[in-house]
């Protein structure tokens, strides 16, 4: 009883007037929930009158990557229709093939681009350039292989190779030992970090880098010796089990993480680990030990009664200005203030603690207000920080400046990187053990007063965990960490490792979401998920200590088996 105008690209896009919902203008939700009359669709009624393959264009792109590339090349046209269907066909399953090819088969079209993680991002945009036949051209790409299963790295680098055939320039900035190994040159940067870095090591080709003596990359790459299973082997005593998980592509799941346990969850990308372990399990547990809740996307959780409390330890910044500092995060700036307080110096001023502090108006400076900086509104574009000209970035005035320890003012203390303060403080306990622990975390190079939103995601995650290690304390705490490998060197990832080893021994619980093989190798307990992402996913495929993986046939077991065979050469 309606007529339907005649289809046109436009009535199918709900960015523009003629295809968007009349009532959500496009959004998909009114009041954050779906549009009643779009159902979350975006598009107009008779948008969604016309189908393919007797399916609508928002149920086909409700579907995952791979889903759809095997319904689109299923179908069938004839005649006239197959005119028609024929090249868009091959130009949509042509781009559909890219997506899958670099590790997104789990995507659905539909996906909010907001929702994606950088690394997905980062795919999104190289599987757009894969289509677009350009040459000539240079494609920088930071640590594509974020995210990504180990499977999905050799999809990801013949992707890349595609790129460097058709006569484009390729430069990845990758810490992942496989994206390494396949580069045609290696430029290797360091020795160390921060300011003991900065030099070419080595550039060549990669077989070549082995032989650099000062290379910590060569030092690494070189040692057969860590393609072992490497975990203290603790046997479970009692478990945590989350009974009948079923959130988003999650199939029942009854799943049981050990107590006082290093586990490792592993799977494909999209196969449900961040589902499990931070939507379920952590939720779950907040409002369980709070009392202000109780089980999330699962029928109940048993064996928490342990649990002291649960803590997920992200990529967020530790602070959003210039006045966060690690030192001022992780505590010990209490300690610093103190021991300047008690020199004479400042005894004889009548300084106190509080003198030392740069945000407490007494010590700083007045024309940055102890920031270091000058905050510069700009109309349209975000806002930025200049240093400042009074006190040129030292936060404090002249009068809190002329106290020295050991010759240095408090300004220069927190110039200093971790390691330099580490020995300058060598004799003062409270200060030096949490400057240790953040050296033997690999953040050596960062400075004390190092403002908070210039720290990494990788950067602030390890200072949480450093804090939380200088807090010491009984056990009881369950930390949750996704991927926390993101971003470090092999030397680091050995590190990090050392310290959950450590949070573990002192009676924790450490729930780790990883797909690199460096952390998976240390686990006490693995749960792998798959088989594959997305609908295909969502199922326990093995729960046990690591060896009885290496007897399984999933993504996970056949690469963890074949970096264990590296041993051998």
């Amino acid at each position: 009883g309606i007529s339907l105008p005649e289809p046109d690209p436009l009535l199918f896009s709900f960015n523009t007037r003629a295809g968007a919902c009349p009532d959500c203008e496009g959004l998909g939700t009114r009041g954050d929930r779906p549009c009643a009359t779009c159902g979350g669709t975006r598009l107009r009624p008779e948008a969604l009158a016309f189908r393919v393959g007797g399916k609508t264009l928002a149920e086909l792109s409700d579907m995952p990557a791979a889903e759809l590339l095997d319904f689109l090349s299923g179908l069938e046209f004839s005649g006239r229709a197959g005119e028609i269907a024929r090249p868009i066909l091959r130009e949509v399953l042509s781009r559909l093939g890219f997506l899958v090819e670099v590790g997104l088969p789990y995507l659905s079209l539909s996906r909010s681009g907001e929702s994606l993680s950088g690394g997905e991002a980062q795919r999104v945009r190289l599987s757009a350039e894969l289509g677009s036949n350009l040459t000539g051209v240079a494609y920088v790409l930071d640590e594509p292989t974020i995210g990504l299963h180990p499977r999905d790295t050799d999809k990801l680098l013949s992707a890349l190779r595609r790129l460097r055939d058709r006569g484009n320039t390729v430069i990845v900035v990758e810490h992942d030992e496989e994206t390494i190994r396949a580069a045609d040159l290696v430029v290797d940067l360091g020795p160390g970090g921060g300011r003991r870095g900065g030099e070419v090591v080595y550039c060549g080709p990669p077989e070549g880098l082995s032989r650099v003596g000062n290379s910590l990359t060569a030092r690494f790459l070189s040692d057969r010796s860590r393609y072992r299973l490497s975990g203290r082997g603790r046997k479970p005593e009692s478990f945590l089990t989350v009974h009948g998980a079923s959130l988003h592509n999650l199939k029942d799941l009854t799943v049981r993480f050990p107590l006082g346990a290093l586990t490792v969850v592993t799977g494909v990308s999209g196969s449900g680990k961040s589902t499990l372990v931070t939507e379920v399990l952590f939720r779950s547990l907040e409002g369980l030990l709070s009392g202000r809740g109780g089980p999330v996307g699962c029928r109940r959780i048993t064996g928490h009664e342990a649990l002291r409390r649960v803590l997920q330890v992200d990529h967020s910044p530790i602070g959003r200005t210039p006045r966060s500092t690690p030192a001022t995060y992780v505590g010990f700036m209490t300690a610093i203030r103190r021991l300047f307080a008690r020199l004479p110096e400042a005894r004889a001023r009548g300084y106190t603690e509080s003198r030392f502090s740069f945000n407490l108006e007494e010590g700083r400076c007045p024309a940055c207000k102890g920031q270091g900086f000058i905050r510069v509104e700009m109309k349209f574009l975000p806002e930025v920080y200049q240093t400042c000209e009074i006190c040129g970035g030292a936060r404090y005035n002249e009068e809190t400046l002329a106290v020295r320890y050991k010759g240095r003012n408090i300004a220069e203390v927190l110039g200093m990187t971790m390691e330099e303060a580490r020995e300058f403080f060598a004799s003062v306990p409270e200060i030096h053990r949490p400057l240790e622990i953040l050296c033997e975390l690999g953040l050596d190079y960062l400075t004390l007063g190092q403002p908070s939103p210039t720290l990494s995601g990788g950067e602030a995650q390890r200072v949480k965990l450093a804090t939380e290690f200088v807090k010491g304390g009984r056990g009881g705490t369950l930390y949750v960490l996704d991927e926390p490998s993101t971003g470090l060197h092999l030397a680091d990832v050995q590190k990090l490792m050392r310290l959950l080893q450590g949070l573990v021994d002192r009676g924790h619980t450490v729930v780790v979401i990883e797909h690199n093989l460096e952390v998976i190798k240390e686990a006490d307990w693995i749960v792998d998920l798959g088989p594959e992402g997305g609908t295909e996913g969502g199922r326990l495929l093995y729960e046990g200590p690591p060896e009885g993986l290496l007897s399984l046939d999933t993504p996970t077991a056949r690469a963890l088996k074949d970096y264990l065979g590296r041993r051998e050469g």
